[in-house]
């Protein structure tokens, strides 16, 4: 099976998913850094009372607020959140994924269960990891801080 074939025929549950940060709406921006810096991720995802996503906040967001007006740290997060956040569940094919970060410009994708509960994280890096585990033939993966992959000629 080649990877189109598998990116419409694996669930997202196949893919590499971490622990998503959570956090209410009503926290400061502060707050929201901090959870994210904890869980060492560039995303918070903002949830209801229910744990039902709401909206996300980025690390390019805050980039954006630090540069315009450091003051806003204090104010609650969920006035500078995008209310879109996008979402696939476990079931879904990997390819809602892939087509969710094209179509939403996004690097994160909240996973939800059947409730519409924050479950996990997924996005570019569970999808590459996805891609550089099922097909190492075709993807060469070259780790941080080693000599190039092919730093000399192969052959006679």
């Amino acid at each position: 099976m080649g990877l189109n074939e598998n990116l419409k025929s694996e669930p997202v549950s196949q893919l590499a998913c971490r622990e998503a940060v959570t956090i209410e709406g009503e926290r400061s921006v502060r707050e929201a850094v901090q959870a994210m810096r904890a869980g060492n991720l560039g995303c918070a995802i903002l949830v209801d009372q229910d744990r039902k996503p709401v909206g996300i906040f980025t690390e390019s967001k805050l980039t954006q607020l630090l540069a315009n007006r450091p003051e806003a740290l204090e104010e609650p997060v969920s006035q500078h959140a995008d209310a879109n956040c996008p979402t696939v569940s476990m079931d879904d094919p990997i390819a809602s994924v892939l087509s969710a970060l094209q179509t939403r410009n996004t690097r994160f994708l909240c996973v939800v269960d059947q409730d519409g509960q924050v479950v996990k994280l997924t996005g570019q890096k569970g999808l590459m990891e996805f891609i550089a585990d099922h097909f190492p033939d075709q993807v060469a993966v070259q780790r941080l801080g080693q000599k190039p992959y092919m730093q000399e000629r192969e052959g006679a």
